[in-house]
């Protein structure tokens, strides 16, 4: 995987057309918000907080399978029952956006290429881009509600190709964990890891502010427009 930065040939990135980011981890750090939300679910059943290592696993991973992990098998149904006794927007404040990504988007969207996101997250992710001002820069917006199944399961991405009309050598997927890479491998497009060395894939982007200084490189005719 190669390092992007100020040596890195910019010109190979012309070939794309379209760019797919995962939510959590990319767009936005909502961990600390993704422990105070599943540890509610740890209290309601009388348990005592999640392990780093179970907070690791669900920020990463779907509601079904993450609620599978923290709570005993017998209480799944009255979690999942629970869920909707629970008002998320308590966890925004706990939210921040990514720094550099308004930026990103602001050029990337006046320049005309095709932005789309692929999440498993379920129904919060319109009330978390309101919160941190992310809206308007996305479409479609693929989540766990809307997908066959979740990440890693390629529906999400197949559904944006067909939304954009193009093909799979054309995006980019930009994620963070193993699933997101598992996700852009089952859908045959090319993965640019986000701030994690650990993972395998085209690109490692170091921040978005490196990103969108090779992306004006590789398209030195385009206006200024950030």
């Amino acid at each position: 995987m190669m390092l992007l930065d100020a040596s890195y040939d910019a010109a190979a990135l012309r070939r794309y057309k379209g760019f797919i980011f995962d939510c959590d981890g990319v767009l936005i750090d909502s961990l600390q918000a993704n422990v105070v939300y599943y540890n509610k679910y740890r209290t309601h059943f009388g348990l005592p907080p999640m392990t780093p290592e179970d907070e690791n696993y669900t920020h990463i991973q779907n509601v079904y399978d993450s609620l599978r992990r923290i709570v005993p098998p017998e209480h799944y149904d009255e979690a999942l029952a629970f869920r909707s006794q629970i008002d998320y927007r308590d966890m925004l404040p706990f939210l921040c956006r990514e720094p550099g990504i308004r930026r990103l988007l602001g050029w990337m969207k006046g320049a005309g290429f095709l932005l789309g996101v692929d999440t498993n997250r379920m129904d919060t992710v319109h009330l978390v881009f309101k919160a941190v001002d992310l809206e308007g820069y996305f479409a479609p917006v693929m989540t766990v509600a809307n997908t066959a199944a979740p990440k890693p399961d390629p529906d999400g991405v197949r559904q944006i190709l067909e939304a954009w009309g193009l093909g799979r050598e054309d995006v980019a997927f930009l994620g963070d964990s193993s699933v997101d890479e598992a996700t852009a491998k089952n859908a045959g497009v090319n993965f640019w890891a986000f701030k994690n060395p650990e993972l395998s894939g085209e690109l490692l982007v170091p921040d978005f502010s490196t990103l969108l200084c090779a992306l004006k490189r590789a398209w030195p005719e385009l206006p200024a427009l950030s």
